[in-house]
C-alpha cells in the first residue's frame, strides 16, 4: 500500500527573510527581498540589481564551527545548510551526534551549481603555482553533491543522501523525487529542498543572454513584475528552501506538527522537440506535465483552489498562463487564484522550487494569499486568458485546501507538485 507524504519541518534562506518567521512575515506584508547590489554596478551589468539572502556572521557561526568557516567560500552551501537545518530543528527532529547513522532518514538537496566562488578562488592560486595552499575542503565545496554531503554528514543521515540538479525545476523535482521514496517505503522521512549559489559569476550568463530586468536598477523593489505589462526581464537571486517529507503514520506516532500533505505530482520534459528548446519550453509537455500531477494526486481539475506558478517577469508570462488554462481547462473567472514569489525575491534559480514550495505549504497551513508585488498592471495576453481578481495584489486571508506549485527549468524540463491543507 502506498503511504500518505506530509511535510513537518521548513526551512528558508530567502532574499525576503532568513528563517520562516521572518520570511513568513514578508509574505504576508509582501515585503522585498531585492537590493541595488554594488558589485554588479561596479561589474557594469545591465541588471544591477539582485536578490540575496543576509547572512550575518555571527548567524553562520551558529551552523558552522571555526575551523570549517576557514577558507570556507561556498554561498550555496552556506544557504542549504542554514535552511536545511532549520527545517530538521523545524520538525523537532535531533541534531545530536550518534555513533550510528539514522538509517530512516535522509536528504535529496539539489542545486545548479557548487562554490563557483571556491572555483575562481582556487583557478587563481593555480594559475600562480599555489596548488598546496588549495586547502582540505575545496572539493567537498565545489563538488555539485557538496551541500548534500555537508547535510548529511551534520545531521547524520544514513539513508540515501543526493544531490540532483535539473535548472530552474531542481527544488521542485527534489521534493518530489523524496515524496516517491516515502511513499514506496524506502525511507520514513527524507529532508528535501535546493540551494544557489549567488553573485555575478553565476548571474552573468543571465545577464548575457540580456533576460534580466535592466530598467529598474534606480528602483529595486519594483524590478522583478511577473505578469505586469511592464515586465522586463527577471532579477537574479539566490538562497535556499527545505522541506522534511514524511511517512504519516512516522510522523504521528512522534507527534510532529504536520504543515501539509503532498497528494502527488509529476516530472517530465518536453525533450526539446515542438516549440521546446533549451531555453524555451514545450507547451504540450508543460501541459502534460500538469495534467499527469493532478491525475496522480487523485484530483481533478477544478479541485485547485490556487497555483504557485513559475512566472519569471518575461515574455513567457502569458504563455505559462495560457499552458495552465488549457491543462486545467479553467479560465475567466473559472481560473484559480495565481501568484509569484519572484516577485518580492527575483529568480532563485536553481533555489527557487524549493523556497516558492515554502511559501506555498506556509500558505496552506497559516490560511492566506499572498499578492503579487508590481502587477497593477496587468499584462493584456493575460487578462484575455484570466480574469484579474485572479492574481491578487495583496496579501488575502483566506482558508486554501489544495495549491499546485510548478516550476520549467532550462533544458525543457518541468515539475510539479500537488499540495494540500492537511486533514486527518
Amino acid at each position: 500500500m502506498n503511504k500518505r507524504v506530509v511535510i513537518t519541518g521548513l526551512g528558508v534562506a530567502a532574499p525576503n527573510g532568513v528563517g520562516i518567521p521572518a520570511f513568513t512575515h514578508s509574505l504576508k506584508n509582501g515585503i522585498s527581498g531585492i537590493r541595488h547590489d554594488a558589485q554588479l554596478q561596479e561589474l557594469q551589468f545591465s541588471c544591477q540589481i539582485a536578490g540575496q539572502p543576509q547572512i550575518s556572521e555571527e548567524l553562520k557561526s551558529a551552523y558552522f564551527t571555526e575551523l570549517e568557516l576557514r577558507g570556507f567560500n561556498s554561498t550555496g552551501i552556506l544557504y542549504g545548510v542554514i535552511a536545511g537545518i532549520e527545517a530538521w530543528k523545524n520538525a523537532g527532529l535531533s541534531t545530536e551526534v550518534n555513533e550510528d547513522p539514522d538509517w530512516d532518514s535522509g536528504t535529496i538537496f539539489g542545486s545548479g551549481t557548487s562554490g563557483i566562488d571556491k572555483f575562481r578562488e582556487s583557478i587563481y592560486k593555480i594559475d600562480e603555482l599555489q596548488v598546496r595552499r588549495l586547502g582540505s575542503t575545496v572539493v567537498a565545496q565545489t563538488m555539485n553533491s557538496g551541500i548534500s554531503a555537508y547535510l548529511g554528514g551534520k545531521l547524520g543521515l544514513g539513508n540515501q543522501v543526493t544531490t540532483n540538479s535539473s535548472a530552474c525545476a531542481t527544488g521542485t523535482e527534489a521534493i518530489m523525487m523524496a515524496y516517491d521514496r516515502i511513499q514506496s517505503g524506502q525511507a520514513k522521512r527524507i529532508l528535501a529542498g535546493s540551494t544557489g549559489d549567488s553573485g555575478p559569476y553565476i548571474w552573468a550568463g543571465f545577464d548575457a543572454l540580456r533576460v534580466c530586468s535592466s530598467k529598474y536598477n534606480e528602483d529595486p523593489e519594483s524590478g522583478s513584475r511577473p505578469m505586469s505589462a511592464s515586465a522586463a526581464g527577471f532579477v537574479p537571486g539566490s538562497g535556499a528552501g527545505a522541506l522534511v517529507i514524511e511517512d504519516l503514520d512516522t510522523a504521528i506516532e512522534r507527534g510532529a506538527t504536520i504543515y501539509a500533505e503532498i497528494l502527488g505530482g509529476n516530472v517530465n520534459s518536453g525533450g526539446q522537440r515542438g516549440t521546446g528548446s533549451m531555453t524555451a519550453p514545450n507547451s504540450k509537455a508543460v501541459q502534460e506535465c500538469i495534467m499527469s500531477a493532478l491525475r496522480n494526486a487523485g484530483i481533478a481539475a477544478n479541485d485547485i483552489d490556487a497555483i504557485n506558478g513559475h512566472l519569471t517577469a518575461t515574455t513567457k508570462d502569458s504563455l505559462e498562463i495560457e499552458n495552465w488554462t488549457k491543462a486545467l481547462n479553467r479560465k475567466g473567472d473559472n481560473f484559480p487564484y495565481i501568484n509569484s514569489l519572484k516577485s518580492m525575491t527575483g529568480h532563485c534559480l536553481s533555489a527557487a522550487g524549493s523556497i516558492e514550495s515554502v511559501a506555498t505549504v506556509l500558505q496552506l497551513h497559516e490560511g492566506f494569499l499572498f499578492g503579487n508585488l508590481n502587477c497593477e498592471d496587468l499584462n493584456p495576453e493575460i487578462t484575455t486568458l484570466i480574469d484579474s481578481s485572479k492574481v491578487p495584489l495583496k496579501t488575502i486571508n483566506t482558508n486554501l485546501n489544495i495549491i499546485a506549485k510548478a516550476s520549467f527549468g532550462f533544458g525543457d524540463v518541468n515539475a510539479c507538485i500537488i499540495f494540500k491543507k492537511f486533514k486527518n
